[in-house]
């Protein structure tokens, strides 16, 4: 199988180490960065890989699937592209569907193009059983991050509460997973995730936490209905490079590779 990626920061660069290592039958043709970005970038990937500035060009490459870790404004100026070329699209930036005009956007493009949208699960387990709870009778859906001081940097959590001053974990957002992830980004991503798993994002509570003890980001899921209850909890490392990312999020990718490349694969 043969992959390109949009957007090579911190993800997109660890993504080009860990396929190679995991994955010797999926190879990557090239990422697409802006060009200040070139020469640091080739002097960091393998040479076999193609450092571009267009999606175009990308799927001159024709690959059969495309990864997108740009962020949400990228998705949205090229995510369409991918998926009317045919190429099924992998969103990494999923707090992006939460906004209703790019969620869409890519489901026309996708339905003119016959490109997939591919979700993977990110820093969170549990999605499976989740959408098995959809169809089984799924009533009410919480969905709790906590996460350190560090994490919430930089975003309107500074605007909500005095992350230098707070001693224990504090809820500083109470919320759907819509309002979520279009306020926070780079840090609910998996909010919107829950959401398109389960019974949507206006219907999804979510629970925004700063902890300044936290040494990990700390994810759960609380969901009830006729099928009964969900409770699951997972804490996860930061990614080194990224404090507001779980260093799950770029093996999760790893394993919907892995699913698509693989004979048997769990679904």
């Amino acid at each position: 199988m043969k992959v390109g990626i949009i957007g090579c920061g911190a993800i997109g660069q660890l993504l080009c180490k860990l396929i190679p290592k995991h994955l010797p039958n999926v190879s990557i043709s090239a990422v697409v960065e802006r060009e200040e970005r070139h020469a640091h970038l080739r002097g960091e990937l393998d040479p076999s890989i193609q450092v571009i500035t267009s999606v175009s060009t990308l799927l001159d490459f024709g690959p059969d699937l495309v990864i997108e870790c740009a962020g949400h404004a990228a998705l949205e100026a090229v995510g369409p592209t991918v998926l009317e070329s045919g190429t099924d699209l992998l969103v990494v930036s999923v707090g992006a569907l939460a906004d209703p005009d790019i969620e869409a956007a890519l489901r026309r493009a996708a339905t003119v193009g016959a490109g997939k949208i591919r979700i993977p699960a990110g820093a969170l387990g549990g999605l499976d059983v989740l959408g098995a709870a959809k169809h089984a009778g799924l009533e009410r859906v919480t969905y709790t991050s906590n996460k350190s001081i560090a994490a919430w940097r930089g975003t309107p959590a500074e605007e909500m509460i005095n992350l230098e001053q707070i001693e224990t974990a504090t809820v500083f957002f109470t919320g759907n997973a819509r309002e979520a992830a279009q306020l926070f980004p780079q840090n609910a991503n998996v909010a919107a995730a829950v959401a398109l798993g389960g019974i949507g994002f206006r219907k999804t509570e979510v629970r925004l936490t700063a902890d300044p003890h936290a040494t990990a980001n700390t994810h759960r899921i609380e969901a009830v209905g006729l099928f009964g209850e969900i409770n699951i909890r997972i804490a996860g490392k930061p990614l080194p490079a990224n404090s507001k990312t779980s260093m799950l999020a770029p093996y999760s990718v790893i394993r919907s590779l892995e699913n698509m490349a693989q004979t048997i694969a769990l679904a």
